[in-house]
């Protein structure tokens, strides 16, 4: 203590002097530090954690297993089982069935093509897969013959125009053409009429191009189911489900009875809508167009009396039609049970091979007819009328008898 007290004194001399600037000798000095007494700054320790020791002797015991909820697995499979047996048949059958392929027969006012393509319902001019599109210019020749027009019958046409004057309720179309001399009636015969079951001899035909090329045989068999039945016309749609029926058969049904259940099975088998209109645009007939299976009570299929005459022509033609599919086709037409229509308005000692169609507020009649006397025509007359109005009976009636009474006389003028 008293040898720090020395040197204190020392240095406070040294510094003193020095404020006075007083040169003195510095004298050396041997400063020793008391090592116990001086201590550099507290240096605070890190605390660490000890490991913690784990007892290597005690075993690790294993996840326990989920035990198996047989009453959730149960529930499970009868919720799935509901799904399977009831909900996906009904949705097929009353949702999916009639909207996507039947769409005449659904609830439901809708048509997938008029939610992705709002403009197909007007802007159209042909068929692929059943979705009406609009296609270019055709370019290859028609398969069907065009009707050699000579003369118009001015006088008949002027008797049907005074016919339909006392029926101001009823719309008419008469289209008539004589073999001999090319003579024709036209009267309002380009324009479309609902084609109720007349609509069956595109689909006659078509049915019987396809006999031709070998993609179907005329006794080929064919099973009846639910899908295909139809109301209306015919008798097939009261027959027990499984039956089967030869292509011969169901078309003899089509024609001669107009059944819609065999109009359906037929139409199914050349390819369905899609298919018939194909063909249609390929003959060349611009206004015929199949838009619904039978029966079309709305009248959205349609078609022109003459495309009708033009069709009616071209079964004679050997190079669309055999002259056994011919044969075949003349028969069926030869024994149409309607007899109220077009051949209600003939002469005695006629015949008519003809298809007939009636929806109520349209129908009309459309054949091949041999007079008396051997002259040979085509006909084909439309009514639209108020819902089974008689005036649209005796328009159609009276219009075959003018029509009659003029290629029979040979009053062709």
């Amino acid at each position: 203590m008293h040898q720090l007290q020395s040197n204190s004194d020392e240095l406070d001399f040294l510094f003193n002097h020095r404020k006075g600037f007083i040169s003195v000798p510095m004298k050396q000095y041997n400063l020793k530090y008391d090592e116990q007494r001086y201590t550099r700054p507290a240096y605070k320790p890190v605390l660490v954690r000890p490991a913690r020791l784990v007892n290597t002797t005690k075993t690790i015991k294993k996840p326990k297993k989920k035990k198996f909820n047989f009453s959730m697995f149960v529930t499970v499979l009868l919720m799935a089982a509901f799904v399977y047996c009831c909900v996906m048949p009904f949705s097929y059958k009353y949702f999916l069935t009639p909207v996507f392929q039947n769409p005449e027969k659904s609830s439901f006012n809708v048509k997938v093509e008029d939610i992705y393509s709002p403009t197909s319902a007007y802007l159209h001019n042909n068929d692929f897969m059943g979705s009406r599109i609009l296609s270019g210019a055709e370019q290859d020749a028609p398969d069907m013959m065009e009707l050699t027009l000579t003369d118009e019958m001015v006088g008949v046409e002027n008797t049907i125009k005074a016919i339909a004057a006392e029926y101001p309720n009823v719309h008419g179309s008469v289209f008539a053409w004589d073999y001999e001399t090319g003579k024709y009636v036209s009267y309002n015969s380009d324009e479309t009429f609902p084609a109720a079951s007349i609509i069956k001899l595109p689909v006659l035909l078509q049915l019987f191009r396809s006999m031709e090329f070998g993609q179907r045989t005329i006794d080929e068999k064919m099973t009846l189911t639910d899908f295909y039945r139809a109301e209306g016309s015919g008798d097939l749609q009261f027959q027990k489900e499984g039956n089967q029926y030869s292509l011969d058969s169901l078309a003899r049904k089509m024609i001669e009875i107009s059944d819609n259940s065999s109009t359906n099975m037929l139409m199914s088998s050349i390819g369905g809508m899609s298919d018939v209109n194909r063909a249609v645009r390929a003959w060349g007939l611009q206004h015929t167009q199949v838009n619904n299976w039978l029966p079309d009570m709305k009248g959205t299929n349609y078609t022109t009396t003459a495309d009708l005459a033009r069709m009616l022509y071209n079964i004679g033609n050997d190079e669309f039609l055999s002259a056994d599919s011919r044969e075949k086709i003349l028969d069926y037409m030869g024994h149409v049970k309607n007899n109220r229509l077009l051949v209600a308005g003939l002469g005695s000692g006629a015949k008519c091979w003809h298809k007939t169609g009636d929806i109520g507020h349209m129908l009309g009649d459309a054949g091949i007819v041999r007079t008396a006397s051997g002259h040979k025509y085509i006909v084909a007359i439309m009514a639209k009328r108020p819902y089974n109005n008689p005036n649209g009976k005796d328009f159609v009636v009276r219009a075959s008898n003018a029509v009659y009474n003029a290629m029979e006389s040979r009053n062709l003028n």
